[in-house]
């Protein structure tokens, strides 16, 4: 009797999975996330619906099909697929990596999955270089899984997963939102009161199908909270610029971004949701507009990122200092605080 998920040596990976008294009227797909913890449930359900799992020589194609106790299935799992986008050897700076995840701080002008308009040299591109044989197989393809995603022009701290249960697992958390993520944001004014919630839910703007804005009717719940951490002035006058803490509670596209324009205080050097010269722009001094002009991106960093490790469940927690662009402008805004 073969030993349960047993892995038998073939030109393809098979695995024979028997159902033991406990099993009994379980739907096949439960038996063999169980039995294969290797491969997730949507992935073997994938492989029920092709045909790769028998009993008896029998293809058997429901994945809900109850089991019987002592029933033996063979699992045929083919080789992973070539991944479509081209592996392309970039730098890459690697917080933490084993065989099942990838940590690495996401520079700002990255992109991170290969789109129109930015077809090649991503992130994606990038990890399929540097992680070569060690990705398994995100449903069935030799890709890494990204888990969430950083906007091209956001720098910071992200977690790829390397297979297919690590994907499931790490996916998992973000939906049960038990991840910890921390932001950094350079925004217009003070945010008051200096510690707070923003809740509004996102979509599509009406206005403008390229953004997303906050809906009265629609669009998906978001929350964000948030914290200000240190506010800049123009010498004795109201202060023009405060970094923020922004915590999500939930995930959407360009939460923060949205959310804070929303309450009044755009992120700087927003392209999208601030305006290219905010109006406490003029205030400020010659030598500190200047780099405040040439900041072309928006002023947001991912600096923490906290999870449950998907195979040890070992919590990780990692953080990422802000680039030096983003130093920089804070020093030069640290700087009014000893203007006459």
């Amino acid at each position: 009797m073969a030993d349960r998920g047993a892995k038998i040596e073939t030109a393809e990976r098979q695995f024979q999975v028997e159902a033991g008294a406990d099993d009994a009227g379980r739907r096949l797909d439960q038996l063999l996330a169980a039995a294969l913890p290797a491969l997730s449930r949507s992935r073997l359900k994938a492989l029920i619906l092709e045909g790769r799992v028998a009993r008896g020589g029998a293809v058997i194609s429901e994945p809900s099909r109850r089991v019987k106790r002592g029933e033996r299935f063979l699992v045929s799992v083919p080789p992973a697929a070539p991944a479509k986008p081209a592996a392309q050897a970039m730098p890459l700076e690697i917080l933490f990596e084993d065989a099942h995840l990838v940590v690495l701080v996401k520079p700002a002008g990255l992109t991170v999955h290969p789109a129109p308009g930015n077809p090649d040299r991503t992130l994606v591109n990038a990890l399929i270089a540097h992680c070569g044989a060690s990705l398994s197989g995100i449903g069935g393809v030799a890709r890494p899984g990204i888990v969430h995603r950083l906007d091209k022009d956001t720098s910071g701290v992200m977690v790829v997963a390397k297979t297919d249960a690590a994907h499931a697992a790490l996916t998992a958390q973000f939906q049960s939102r038990s991840i910890e993520r921390a932001y950094l944001a350079l925004v217009w004014g003070v945010p008051r009161p200096a510690t707070g919630r923003i809740e509004g839910a996102i979509g599509r703007s009406p206005r403008d199908r390229k953004k997303m804005a906050v809906l009265r009717r629609g669009g998906r719940a978001a929350a964000t909270r948030y914290r200000v951490v240190r506010a800049f002035a123009v010498g004795t006058r109201a202060a023009a610029a405060s970094l923020v803490e922004c915590r999500l509670e939930t995930g959407r596209t360009h939460q923060i971004r949205v959310h804070m324009a929303h309450i009044g205080h755009p992120v700087v050097g927003d392209p999208v949701y601030g305006r290219a010269r905010h109006r406490a722009t003029p205030d400020l001094p010659a030598s500190v507009r200047k780099i405040v002009d040439g900041f072309k991106r928006q002023a947001l960093h991912a600096a923490v990122l906290g999870f449950d490790h998907p195979a040890s469940g070992a919590r990780l927690r990692f953080e990422a200092p802000a680039p030096a662009d983003f130093s920089n402008l804070l020093k030069s805004l640290g700087e009014l605080e000893k203007a006459p």
